[in-house]
């Protein structure tokens, strides 16, 4: 379990990808990946879909 970059929740299911600007991990449950829920890298701050 992880915590998701959209909404903050801990989650059992979630995605991950490296940020594409500066490669840290991205991770988001499966409910703000379908709604497209903005996150916001942690390292360099850019916001992504």
């Amino acid at each position: 379990m992880k915590k998701c970059d959209g909404c903050g929740k801990v989650a059992a299911k979630f995605v991950e990808f490296p940020c594409p600007d500066c490669g840290e991990t991205i991770i988001r449950c499966l409910h703000c990946r379908e709604l497209g829920v903005p996150y916001v890298c942690k390292k360099c701050k850019i916001e992504g879909p």
